[in-house]
């Protein structure tokens, strides 16, 4: 009930003090779904998979290098970009299921939420996979919910005014619009009909009228279902044996990210919009050199990912940024652009971006970045140094920058190092934020000793 009250407090403090200014640019978050760092010829020009959009994205603003998911799996990452808080604190290291509850209780502020109390329209359009209260209606199976189905505590409680999407990979099929099952569909048709609905939604919004899009595609996670135009299309077919259709999948997504640009240019938007394009973890079972393992893992393929802006007028077009960012600063990002204020108790590991895009960063905005994998592994990365605390007691230390790969660990000879990172990990544990403001609780008994408590085992393949 107080924390409650504090919202309403903190809602009200925002709504007087604040309103709509047609200086505020739209914001689109758009989230692929295990796309790798090595995939975008971009990021790899040796790459065999075509992302055509995405490239010219980087050519058009800033392409981020060192960029890290909260999480090397899809839920808890999805956590940390609404909250801007680690999902470590929460006890998240796997993923949801279709009945699993909330994760987000309507209680805490997300970057929709506090985006709208300063006027903006807000929509998620795409995979949620944080979880709905369903209320009404039979449960049905993991794969399907009955039409009419009714749920609570999803998009619209957190502060999206309209939502249309899925709830994860393995119910593509179930479509839900707002708080209740729409349609079943087959999983080919999903990605589709999320694209015209978010380009249905760009067509409405009107200059000076900011809005906040979250678009999280399906793609190139699986079901690996491309549409026929674009079946044999991609030219990849020989690059991934066990499917070849895996590149035109991932081909019609970057199509996909391509209508949202071309809603932009027709409706005279995209010069007052911000957007950026990243995925949610590392590919599925593919390594891409130098970085070592991919999704899930705790190493660098599991979390280090694609990461570009473009905000005409503000983002050098063409520019590259080595610092290390996160997806979790997106709360604090939106916050110093509209000038609003996080409460304490929000975005307590989000650092504003805003000095990185303007290019007034000479060292980089974050201080240290945590990192965990899907068995509940931990890492803090300050500089070139990366500190692992595996769940089982073990550590080990990279220096990044000498070794991107992860190949010799020089825990041993760093003794210093390794002791100033495990006091920077602990200190960020204890405080319940990594950034200035009052100490918080996390809701979970982390540990970097091998001891406390132990995350629930993720699902295998999602």
């Amino acid at each position: 009930m107080k924390s409650l009250l504090a919202l309403i407090v903190v809602q009200f403090f925002c709504m007087v003090t604040s309103g709509a200014s047609s200086e505020h640019p739209n914001i689109i978050f758009v989230l692929f779904d295990d796309l790798g760092y090595g995939q975008p010829q971009s990021y790899n020009p040796t790459s065999a998979l075509r992302t055509p959009n995405l490239d010219k994205l980087a050519t058009q603003g800033m392409r981020f290098t060192d960029a890290h998911t909260a999480a090397a799996v899809c839920t808890p990452t999805r956590y940390g970009v609404l909250t801007g808080r680690y999902p470590s604190r929460l006890g998240q290291f796997g993923v949801l299921t279709t009945f699993s509850k909330p994760i987000i209780p309507p209680t805490r502020i997300s970057v929709a939420s506090l985006l709208k109390l300063h006027g903006y329209t807000t929509a998620c359009i795409g995979k949620w996979h944080l979880g709905m209260d369903w209320v009404e209606g039979k449960p049905g199976s993991e794969k399907e919910v009955p039409i009419g189905a009714k749920m609570t505590g999803g998009p619209n409680a957190l502060g999206f005014d309209y939502f249309f999407g899925f709830t994860h990979a393995r119910n593509i099929g179930t479509i839900v619009e707002q708080d209740h099952v729409l349609a079943h569909v087959q999983p080919v048709e999903n990605q589709p009909m999320m694209a015209k609905k978010a380009v249905e939604w760009l067509d409405q919004r009107k200059a000076g009228e900011p809005f906040f899009l979250y678009y999280p595609l399906g793609i190139p996670h699986e079901p690996i279902v491309p549409s026929d135009e674009f079946i044999g299309k991609s030219g990849a077919e020989d690059v991934v044996k066990k499917d070849p259709k895996y590149g035109d999948w991932l081909y019609e997504g970057d199509a996909f990210l391509g209508k949202i640009l071309e809603a932009l240019e027709r409706n005279h938007l995209a010069e007052n919009t911000l957007i950026i394009a990243t995925s949610d973890n590392g590919a599925e079972h593919r390594a891409y050199a130098p970085l070592r393992e991919s999704k899930r893992s705790i190493y660098e393929g599991g979390h280090r990912v694609p990461f570009i802006v473009r905000w005409p007028g503000k983002v050098k077009s063409g520019s590259v940024n080595d610092h290390t960012v996160c997806l979790n600063d997106l709360m604090a990002t939106a916050a110093e652009i509209t000038g609003a204020k996080i409460p304490d108790n929000a975005g307590e590991d989000s650092v504003s971006l805003l000095p990185e895009l303007l290019g007034t960063s000479k060292d980089g905005t974050r201080e240290a970045t945590v990192h965990q994998s899907a068995a509940g592994d931990l890492a803090i990365r300050q500089g070139p140094w990366k500190m692992i605390f595996h769940k089982g007691g073990q550590r080990e230390l990279y220096n990044l920058q000498a070794d991107l790969s992860e190949t010799k660990d020089v825990l041993a000879a760093n003794a210093e190092v390794a002791e100033k990172m495990t006091t920077l990990m602990q200190g960020y544990i204890d405080n319940g934020r990594s950034t200035a403001g009052p100490a918080q609780k996390n809701d979970f008994d982390l540990s970097i000793s091998g001891e406390g408590e132990q995350p629930a085992k993720p699902k295998k393949n999602r």
